[in-house]
């Protein structure tokens, strides 16, 4: 069977629509792939803008579509399109001479993996010299002065029910 798939796959770059028998009962037939939505529809082009290593949304404000990139807040986003003033048009309505500008502005800045890895080394410089931010860290408690009686769950994780604790009666 597998010689007559390499068979199948030889002679599909010569015929179209290629069937196979073999032993008599089994048939194999490849046929092209069907055509994509976009050449059934001329009009129809699927685009995906990328800046900063990061596919961008669509359907949404460029403001908002630059904040999906790690590092670009609101007001970086802001100031991103107040230095090439440019209006804030909708992510597929750009053209490619925009996007390019963008993508240039968006370099200048510090973004998603060398962020992280800038933010990673902090962290770790803080643990290793075990100063009061390092120890809050290796704990996973937080370390900008927050209270930790009744909230910081996120940091503390689920709460473990102690055994035979039980609430005094009223």
């Amino acid at each position: 069977m597998t010689t007559a798939l390499a068979a199948a796959a030889a002679t599909s770059a010569v015929a179209p629509s290629v069937s196979f028998i073999c032993n008599g009962l089994t048939a194999l037939s490849l046929r092209p792939p069907s055509p994509s939505p976009a050449a059934s529809f001329p009009g129809l082009s699927i685009r995906c803008a990328r800046v900063g290593g990061v596919e961008i949304p669509n359907k949404k404000r460029i403001e908002y579509s630059l904040q999906y990139i790690h590092g670009i807040g609101r007001n970086r986003a802001r100031e991103i399109l107040f230095s090439l003033n440019m209006e804030n048009k909708i992510t597929k309505e750009l053209s490619e001479e925009e996007l390019i500008t963008i993508r240039d502005e968006v370099s200048k800045y510090m973004i998603e993996g060398d962020l992280r890895r800038f933010n990673g080394l902090a962290i770790r410089r803080l643990k290793e010299i075990q100063c009061y931010r390092g120890i809050r860290h290796i704990q996973g408690l937080p370390c900008r002065g927050q209270r930790t009686k009744n909230n910081c769950r996120t940091l503390k994780g689920k709460r473990v029910a102690i055994a035979g604790k039980k609430k005094a009666p009223r």
